[in-house]
């Protein structure tokens, strides 16, 4: 369904994207944040899902500004990989390449996010910052930023049995974004990765099941 683009960036460098369409006219676009693994097989089929859903769905590789092609394992080296690459790359550079890439599909019509771990932080400051409505799944980088004020609406998913995201990190997000939607599930972390054991598909359903109404209500109908 997708195809690999060039995607220009607001530093002068370009890098790459997986661009999946609709087959009819778009309802709007979606910007498709990775996790630390890079754009792989996962993502893809993340951004396919989004594209059959009636939306234009593109994901900025943005590891090719350090490294082309980037696609890790979920292994302990996979991890080790992806944390230095993400650290390396910061997160102001990744939200300048969401903007770039909302650019590129705005022929859509409305453009969110939606991001996962890394990316899930990612997503919410393209909320916060780009005025972009972004879905943000278990960001676990997300406290340091919840007090800055969202030019956009941001809904929040995180599984109760994430050891990383503990029940008063999810709290700061009710407390201090009280106008956000957060959910929680009976899952772990990574629990719409559907590869390996933290997969939990009922919770992985319902969450894409809400955050398809959200894009529907923001993207969509354009409210």
């Amino acid at each position: 369904m997708g195809q690999t683009i060039n995607l220009n960036t607001t530093r002068m460098q370009c890098i790459g994207a997986y661009l999946a369409t609709p087959a009819g006219k778009p309802k709007g676009g979606v910007v498709v944040i990775q996790e630390i693994f890079g754009v792989n097989e996962h993502i893809r089929r993340v951004a396919d899902g989004y594209a059959e859903a009636g939306y234009t769905a593109v994901a900025p590789s943005f590891f090719d500004h350090l490294e082309t092609g980037v696609e890790l394992g979920y292994n302990e080296t996979g991890y080790a990989r992806g944390r230095e690459l993400v650290t390396e790359l910061g997160l102001e550079r990744a939200v300048e390449d969401v903007a770039s890439a909302a650019e590129a599909i705005s022929s859509a019509g409305r453009i969110g996010t939606v991001g996962y771990c890394w990316g899930g932080t990612v997503a919410m400051l393209a909320a916060m910052r780009l005025g972009l409505p972004s879905v943000s799944y278990y960001g676990a980088r997300n406290v340091p930023f919840l007090g800055e004020k969202p030019k956009a609406p941001v809904m929040f998913h995180f599984g109760e049995k994430d050891k990383s995201i503990p029940p008063e990190m999810v709290e700061k997000h009710r407390q201090m974004l009280p106008q956000m939607e957060v959910f929680t599930y009976p899952a772990d972390h990574a629990f719409n990765r559907d590869v390996g054991a933290q997969y939990d598909p009922s919770s992985a359903r319902l969450a894409y099941q809400r955050t398809l109404s959200f894009f529907e209500q923001h993207l969509a109908h354009g409210a």
